[in-house]
């Protein structure tokens, strides 16, 4: 395997288990990468305020993308870079997501907005970002803020399903695709997990060709495009296996923690 000088981590699925855990073995992996002095940050489609926990317990130093990528802040929070979807195509999209009866939620920069606090997966995202949503009676008044719109349903055929409507109803006028298997991501236009990756390598001076990415869905796929090491989560689905150039363990098992072995066995 080729040199590695900075390693891009997907965070759901990748880098916690399944129960948002991040594990021991884990921290000890990106350690042993920041004292072989190789740049570790991460990429999720989190929304800013559901990634700060992660920077102090990992000791990142580096700027880290929220929103698929689409958001950009240094290890404070503070924003580098970010962009917005154009409040037509938030329009447009609630308007698709309402038609399927998928639940809606709205994200800015700095709030998460439901207009449904009972809404099936509202307990697994506070939990997931340790932050509680705002109850809206109506998204009107956010459409010029949104970060990021999600469809979240326990149908995943469905939600599959949406994905392909909504791809074609915004078009080049945002990103829209899934996540996980329950949420739909619909995220600002020209800016993706790969767009970060290119980002962040051209800010620490790191050729592509020396940058490893893991991760386990298909928001992935982009950062894997553009790295010169790929690895998949265990847990990934086969299609996301075969785009990537190393298969790990799942995330249930320390694939993370296996994965970075493998970069630090090949040296610098």
């Amino acid at each position: 395997m080729t040199r590695i000088d900075l390693v891009v981590s997907d965070v759901d699925g990748t880098l916690l288990t399944k129960d948002k855990i991040l594990t021991d073995a884990a921290k000890a992996a990106v350690q042993r990468l920041h004292d072989a002095g190789i740049g570790f940050t991460i990429v999720s489609s989190r929304p800013t305020i559901g990634m700060d926990f992660l920077i102090a317990s990992l000791a990142i130093t580096l700027p880290i993308g929220a929103f698929n990528g689409s958001s950009i802040v240094d290890a404070k929070l503070n924003p580098v870079e970010q962009h917005l979807i154009p409040p037509a195509i938030v329009q447009r999209s609630i308007d698709l997501l309402h038609a399927r009866g998928v639940d809606i939620w709205l994200f800015t920069n700095d709030r998460w907005l439901t207009r449904n606090p009972d809404g099936e997966y509202v307990a697994h995202e506070q939990h997931t970002i340790k932050h509680d949503p705002t109850i809206v009676p109506d998204f009107t008044p956010y459409l010029s803020q949104a970060c990021k719109i999600v469809g979240a349903s326990p149908d995943a055929a469905l939600l599959q399903r949406c994905e392909a409507e909504m791809q074609q109803a915004v078009g080049n006028q945002a990103n829209a695709i899934r996540s996980q298997t329950y949420y739909l991501d619909i995220t600002p236009p020209g800016h993706d997990k790969g767009t970060f990756v290119e980002a962040i390598a051209g800010r620490v001076g790191v050729p592509l060709a020396h940058v490893a990415t893991i991760g386990d869905m298909q928001n992935d796929l982009a950062m894997f495009a553009k790295s010169g090491v790929s690895f998949a989560m265990g847990n990934a689905s086969d299609d996301v296996k075969a785009r990537a150039t190393q298969v790990t363990d799942s995330n249930e098992h320390d694939g993370f923690a296996r994965a970075m072995d493998v970069v630090l066995r090949t040296g610098r």
